[in-house]
């Protein structure tokens, strides 16, 4: 092969990069709540934007992780609805939201994430690989069981309430966002 040919072919594969670099940042997530969700912003940055996530955007304000959850991680998210706060008893989400209960927001929130990026694929090969159930600890210290239920994943907290995911892999700069249909609630 002579040497324009290899110019040649040399710069067809970056260009060939160049393309895939772009589509890749260009690539846009399932939209939450209507609103796009983009895979170069955080999980602050997205949540923000979704209105189907004001109330556990308010709880992440109040209870001050916002800096945390803005931070490098990754973290895997599993982002309750505001229909999923809506289903606790009437009051609760009010009396969480007081600065004087500020450590037990905390403790309920940081039991929605756990440490590192766990995509809906790998989280179904880990539930298979744990004959139906995976156990996840979470940044709060306390565990969460997903398994499988008609095709979709659910997690049951340490109070054996369970919630399903409804949008799996909303990709974000730190991590993932699996939107789910309740608050799991720890011991």
């Amino acid at each position: 092969m002579n040497r324009i040919s290899k110019i040649a072919l040399s710069a067809l594969a970056l260009l060939t990069l160049a393309v895939s670099a772009v589509s890749a940042s260009a690539q846009k997530d399932p939209d939450v709540g209507g609103a796009a969700m983009y895979p170069m912003k955080n999980i602050v940055q997205n949540a923000v934007n979704s209105p189907d996530h004001t109330t556990l955007v308010a709880a992440v304000k109040a209870a001050g992780l916002v800096d945390t959850l803005e931070g490098a991680g990754p973290f895997t998210v599993f982002a309750p609805t505001n229909e999923a706060f809506a289903k606790l008893p009437a009051g609760t989400v009010d009396t969480l939201l007081k600065p004087e209960n500020k450590d037990q927001l905390v403790k309920i929130l940081t039991y929605h994430v756990v440490s590192g990026k766990i995509t809906a694929k790998e989280l179904i090969r880990m539930i298979k690989k744990g004959g139906g159930k995976a156990e996840l600890k979470t940044v709060s210290g306390g565990t969460l069981t997903a398994s499988l239920s008609m095709g979709h994943v659910v997690l049951t907290d340490e109070k054996g309430g369970t919630a399903t995911v409804t949008i799996a892999d909303v990709y974000q700069s730190n991590g993932i966002i699996h939107v789910i249909d309740s608050v799991l609630l720890p011991n």
